[in-house]
């Protein structure tokens, strides 16, 4: 589980869903959660709160996409790639620490993707979970 701290700038609500901002390191990170400052207490403007998402749940894609609907965006380098016959464990090394992405040995191929390389980890809202720090 890849865990990234940061602290919470806006929250919009509708019904009982949030959509949480959450400034890490000067890198602008959302998340959509079932819950409300009503219902949670922790979900206040200026709390410290941890952005928790699986591996599996990374897209990777090479710097330069501009059309598409993931908002969670963070720029990266490889710096190792753990092969195996399906599956690749990609390490990530960011301005938010070390991040790892788990996808298809097809696409590392596919993207030619090996150390050094600059890529652009992508998260969809619904996948990063908040926890209070």
């Amino acid at each position: 589980m890849n865990r990234i701290e940061g602290q919470i700038t806006g929250i919009q609500v509708s019904g009982s869903l949030s959509l949480v901002s959450v400034d890490c390191k000067g890198i602008l990170l959302k998340s959509i959660i079932i819950d409300t400052p009503d219902t949670s207490d922790y979900l206040a403007t200026g709390t410290k709160v941890q952005l928790l998402f699986k591996e599996t749940e990374i897209v990777i894609a090479k710097p330069g996409v501009r059309e598409i609907s993931l908002q969670n965006r963070i720029l990266a380098v490889i710096s190792a790639i753990k092969q195996g016959d399906l599956l690749c464990s990609v390490i990530l090394e960011s301005d938010l620490g070390t991040i790892e992405a788990i996808i298809s040995t097809n696409a590392v191929a596919d993207l030619s993707l090996q150390p050094g390389v600059e890529v652009l980890a992508m998260i969809k809202l619904n996948e990063m979970m908040l926890s209070p720090c």
